[in-house]
């Protein structure tokens, strides 16, 4: 089972911008080949760094809204909060090496 919980319109500010730490957005559609690649990542991820970081889902047909807000013109797109605001984003599906390269400074 998914380690990774979703967010929504309904909770994303308490989910993700009144956030102790950074959360990373995983910007989502249940048809999209590439999100259903990085998913199990985003997964491993978590599962070795509960303290470090929090994932969550945003599936973008059923919160297009937020997917408008924050400019995902193409998904798979993850952006990580801190501090409520967009620290940085990341495009696209990537091997959980490349991801965690990205992610290093949330993980250190």
């Amino acid at each position: 089972m998914s380690n990774v919980k979703a967010t929504t319109s309904a909770t994303f500010e308490q989910d993700v911008l009144q956030a102790d730490g950074p959360v990373l957005v995983d910007f989502w559609a249940a048809w999209c080949g590439p999100c259903r690649m990085v998913a199990p990542v985003l997964d491993e991820i978590q599962s070795e760094n509960p303290e470090k970081i929090t994932i969550l889902k945003l599936n973008v047909d059923e919160n297009p809204d937020l997917a408008a807000k924050y400019q995902i013109t193409s998904i798979p797109a993850m952006k990580v909060f801190k501090d409520g605001e967009v620290a940085s984003t990341i495009i696209g599906a990537k091997p959980k090496f490349a991801l965690e390269q990205d992610l290093a400074p949330y993980l250190a």
